[in-house]
């Protein structure tokens, strides 16, 4: 007979569910692949993985619908290394939404390329490596989990072998993410020199506890502060986010910038709130709130001026996308000690950044959509695309209007939320550098809509326009649905990210 305990800790590894799913199914494509190595299997593939990715998101869903989570019911595991709570899975619902979006639009992308199972692994491995980050709470776990999700995000950018855009991205990425991983390492090193721990509560309660140590673990914050700002592509640490996603596969630049930009902040959330509380943080002369502020209004300006000299449509995107990193900034920026909307600001970046992951990546579908008829990159190239493809056009419209956030899309609705939560907790001046970036990413994305709808079309290049990528347009289809459908649900979408964030101030 089994013993009740065990009943009960068996029930509780089903919270770990999402990221082993990912795991599990990342290894039946590679198992697959070696059973079968002679048989052309793309759509195999991208059903197997897409079918992965969306039953991690069920079992994310569910356990935030039961509640438990929400409510501050956390399970957790070895020794508390690793904790599974409402934030973790609200965040794990962004990666694998993106996932499957990305692996269903790239079954097209990849019809003429080898090794497509090793493709669709990684895109898993890097998602089960973010799952993993969301649920990390210790800095040992937060720099593995960091590691599995960036290694195979290297492999992504230079997947295509053949050509010579996609393997300088992967390298200088590559080159870049290790400076950074090191950084960060050196900060968790110097942090546990003078706190004596790892896991993030007790880092917390050895640090208003240093003694004499507290300039080594005002560095070794700073140093983790640099390692995240690297991760989300945060200005000054941006430069290497355009060239790669620039680079990498249209499918891959919608993955890097929606679900790991999401992982990074996840990440950055748990530990700065739960491991470095600011007025701990601020007692031995670490101000990180004061030095978030000033990454996000740098973040959000050079991002958006960058993005509006652009002609390359996926290289705007790449710095529009830099600029919305300095938007979610907000919810780490505005944090005062003892702040009354603390959770509010902070739930509303997690909102923004979950209605982020479908714009966004939507866009960058409809720029691999592009991408495959041969049309090209440049505004000029888009012109008149709209009466070839309207349906497509409408969806790619939706993005750019709800990116640029304007009403009535979702993005204006998680962007209001953010900049009224910063204007309650204090900081009017964050909200209106916002409201002016967002007034003038109107301009960038417009310019978009004009080339779709009005300008007409300068060359042949839109006779290439005759096939319909069936699973490019599904992605693209279902990514234009859901952002449209949080309109209604961005009420509850609130509630909840501003009840689970609640917990870490408690």
């Amino acid at each position: 007979m089994v013993a009740p305990e065990s009943v009960m800790a068996a029930s509780e590894w089903f919270a770990l569910a999402p990221p082993i799913v990912l795991i599990l199914t990342a290894l039946l494509l590679l198992t697959v692949d070696a059973i079968r190595p002679d048989e052309p299997s793309n759509g195999l593939f991208a059903g197997i993985s897409a079918a992965g990715a969306l039953v991690a998101l069920a079992f994310s869903v569910w356990y935030l619908v039961a509640g438990e989570a929400v409510n501050g019911g956390a399970v957790t595991f070895f020794r508390d290394a690793i904790v599974v709570d409402g934030m973790a899975l609200f965040f794990t619902a962004i990666f694998a939404s993106v996932a499957a979006m990305v692996v269903v639009a790239s079954f097209n992308y990849l019809e003429d390329v080898d090794n497509t199972a090793e493709f669709y692994s990684l895109v898993l491995f890097a998602t089960s490596g973010m799952a993993l980050m969301a649920v990390s709470n210790s800095l040992a776990t937060v720099f593995v989990s960091l590691e599995l999700a960036s290694l195979p995000s290297y492999a992504l950018v230079a997947f295509l072998k053949s050509d010579k855009g996609s393997i300088e991205a992967g390298t200088k990425y590559f080159l870049i993410g290790a400076v950074s991983s090191a950084i960060f390492a050196f900060g968790i090193s110097l942090v546990y020199a003078a706190t004596g721990s790892l896991l993030l509560t007790e880092v917390a309660a050895g640090l208003a506890d240093v003694d004499g140590l507290a300039g080594v673990a005002g560095i070794g914050i700073v140093m983790v502060l640099a390692g995240f700002a690297f991760k989300t592509a945060s200005v000054p640490f941006h430069f290497w986010a355009p060239e790669a996603y620039e680079g990498a596969p249209a499918p891959v630049s919608a993955f890097l910038s929606s679900a790991s930009k999401a992982a990074g902040f996840v990440v950055a959330f748990r530990v700065f709130v739960e491991a470095f509380p600011l007025a701990t943080a601020v007692a031995i002369n670490v101000d990180w709130a004061l030095a978030f502020a000033i990454l996000a209004v740098l973040t959000m300006t050079v991002g958006n001026f960058a993005a509006a000299v652009q002609e390359n449509v996926k290289r705007m995107l790449a710095y529009s996308s830099v600029g919305h990193a300095g938007y979610a900034l907000i919810g780490l920026a505005a944090l005062s000690a003892g702040g009354p909307h603390n959770a509010d600001v902070m739930g509303a970046a997690m909102a923004h950044l979950l209605v982020y992951g479908f714009m966004n990546t939507g866009a960058f579908l409809f720029v691999a959509m592009v991408e495959y008829w041969g049309v090209g990159r440049t505004y000029d190239d888009y012109a008149g695309l709209a009466r070839k493809a309207p349906m497509a056009s409408v969806a790619m419209t939706v993005f750019m209007f709800s990116l640029a956030g304007l009403p009535p899309f979702g993005g204006f609705f998680s962007k209001y939320f953010l900049f009224a939560g910063a204007i309650q907790n204090g900081f009017v001046y964050l909200a209106a550098v916002g409201a002016v970036n967002s007034a003038l990413s109107l301009y960038f994305y417009s310019r978009v809509v004009k080339a779709l709808w009005i300008d007409d079309p300068t060359g042949s290049s839109l006779d290439a326009v005759s096939s319909r990528p069936t699973g490019i347009y599904a992605a693209l289809m279902f990514a234009a649905v859901a952002t449209v459908l949080l309109l209604p649900g961005i009420g509850p979408v609130i509630e909840t990210a501003q009840a689970v964030a609640a917990v870490l101030f408690a």
